[in-house]
Parts: C-alpha cells; sequence; structure tokens
C-alpha cells in the first residue's frame, strides 16, 4: 500500500479527536519511527509504499491515539534537546519548557571554566535534564536523584543510549536531611500541578503520565521547593546556583520563599508562550 493513499485512512480516525496539526505531527513522527522517513524523503518518495505488516503496526498506533494514550508513550521514545530518550508510563514525558531550563543552566554556564564542577538534578524521571546537561558539559560531574526505582531504570538506559556519565541516586527528596556534598548547580523540575488545576490538564496527561511526578496538594503547593531550596543553601557552593522550573501561577510565591531563605541575584523568566516557567538564584 502507498503510504500517502494510507495516510488519508489516518486523517479520517482521528480527525475527531484530534486538530488537522495534531495529526499531521502525528504521521510524520510514525512514518519517521517505523520506517525512517523524514517529511522531506516522503515527499521525494511520493510513491513510498509499506507491506501489509507495517499497516498493521500503523493501525495498532492508531487504535491507542484514539484512546488518547500520549504518542511518546506508544512509541516507547521521544526527543529532547536533540537527544532520544526512553519513556514509559513511570516517567513524565519530557517538555519543550524543560529544555528551555536546560538551555538557560547551559547559556550561563557553558563557557565558564569551573574545574570538576558538580551539578545535581532533583527528581530526575527520564534523566533528560541530567543527561542533555553532561552531553554538553563533558567535565562536570553530573549527579540525578529521583524516588521511583522503575523511573531511575529509564533513566540509567538514557545515559547509556546517549553516551554520558551519570551518577543515579535513589531518594525521596522529602526525606533527605543531608545532601552529603557540595554542588555548583542544583536544578529541579519537581512537582507542582495542584490538584485544583486538573480541570486544565488534557486527558492524554491526566490518565497516562504519573501523578507522582506531577501534582501536589493545594494547601502545600511549594513543598518540594521548599525542601529543596533548604538543602541547596547547605549543599551549594558560595555564588552556586540554584535552578527551578515552576508552576507559572505561583512564580510570585517561589520568588518570595527563596528571598525568606536569602537567596541572591533570583531572576524569574518566563517561557516561550509569555508564563513563568523558570527561576534562578545564587547561594
Amino acid at each position: 500500500m502507498i503510504l500517502k493513499e494510507y495516510k488519508i485512512n489516518f486523517i479520517e480516525a482521528l480527525s475527531s479527536i484530534y486538530d488537522k496539526e495534531e495529526i499531521e505531527s502525528f504521521f510524520h513522527i510514525i512514518a519517521e519511527f517505523l520506517h525512517q522517513k523524514k517529511r522531506i524523503d516522503l515527499a521525494l518518495e511520493p510513491n513510498f509504499s509499506i507491506t501489509k505488516n507495517e499497516v498493521e503496526k500503523w493501525n495498532a498506533i492508531v487504535t491507542e491515539l484514539k484512546q488518547e494514550k500520549p504518542i511518546q508513550y506508544i512509541l516507547g521514545e521521544t526527543e529532547f534537546y536533540g537527544l532520544r530518550f526512553l519513556v514509559n508510563e513511570n516517567t513524565l514525558i519530557p517538555r519543550q519548557e524543560t529544555e528551555e531550563l536546560v538551555d538557560l543552566i547551559l547559556s550561563e554556564n557553558s563557557k565558564k571554566k569551573i574545574p570538576n564542577s558538580k551539578i545535581l538534578d532533583i527528581g530526575t524521571g527520564t534523566g533528560c535534564i541530567a543527561i542533555s546537561l553532561a552531553k554538553n558539559l563533558p567535565n562536570a560531574k553530573v549527579y540525578a536523584l529521583d524516588v521511583s526505582e522503575k523511573a531511575l531504570e529509564i533513566a540509567k538506559q538514557n545515559a547509556e543510549i546517549n553516551k554520558v556519565s551519570v551518577e543515579f541516586l535513589q531518594e525521596s527528596i522529602l526525606e533527605t536531611e543531608d545532601l552529603k556534598q557540595e554542588f555548583d548547580i542544583i536544578v529541579s523540575n519537581p512537582p507542582y500541578v495542584r490538584n485544583l488545576e486538573k480541570v486544565e490538564i488534557k486527558k492524554n496527561v491526566l490518565e497516562y503520565e504519573p501523578h507522582l511526578a506531577l501534582f501536589v496538594e493545594d494547601t502545600n503547593a511549594l513543598l518540594f521547593y521548599r525542601k529543596i531550596a533548604q538543602l541547596a543553601k547547605i549543599s551549594l557552593v558560595e555564588n552556586g546556583k540554584l535552578y527551578f522550573e515552576i508552576n507559572q501561577y505561583l512564580g510570585k510565591e517561589t520568588v518570595e520563599l527563596l528571598e525568606n531563605l536569602a537567596f541572591k541575584n533570583i531572576q524569574l523568566i518566563k517561557d516561550i508562550y509569555g508564563n513563568d516557567r523558570m527561576i534562578s538564584c545564587l547561594k
């Protein structure tokens, strides 16, 4: 069957659930995953055909897309900061906003000559932040911590895939009293979505992504930020940097928390959508 002809059925099957642009994106992601064909390749090969077995694979993916399962979980992988990452139901899907956080850290630190700099990523999930930093800061010693053993299994595989050295630690940050060493940089994208914000969350996130890594109680939304900042006060070197991805609705409150802990040079930074999304500060 010619793939261009199959595309007509693909679009029709999903048009009641997704918009045209998203369906087009799905189509090209799957074509590259199953056939290693990019959009330009298909344009140059309009008669590219697929076998009956390959049609069945496409149909199986369509069935899962109809259930609004994230395409990244269906394929078992995604791209983040130009690198390939495995994902599954035990890990959050890395997002563009988090790429911006990595970009911020690299833009502020990659040109600095810090011999044997040490970086800690708290709540690493897939390892996307830690691995991207290790890939782009080859002289740094990178550590990554998570409470989930299953998430760390995926993160370790991702470090191998991307050929970087990261030391992984299984620990609950809320139960940690001492990080046991000093770091030049501590970064975290902790759970920050309040239960009251669940109404804003799409079904594909709410029903498939791990709630442990997403949600916090409405009455204690800055729980992780407070704990991590308290530990950073002890474990960052002098003038060491703390970076957070934050809840867009709690920028002011997060800044005040850091001010009360005597951090300095606190910067509240917007993402490409104009939402308060990142904070950087100095010990």
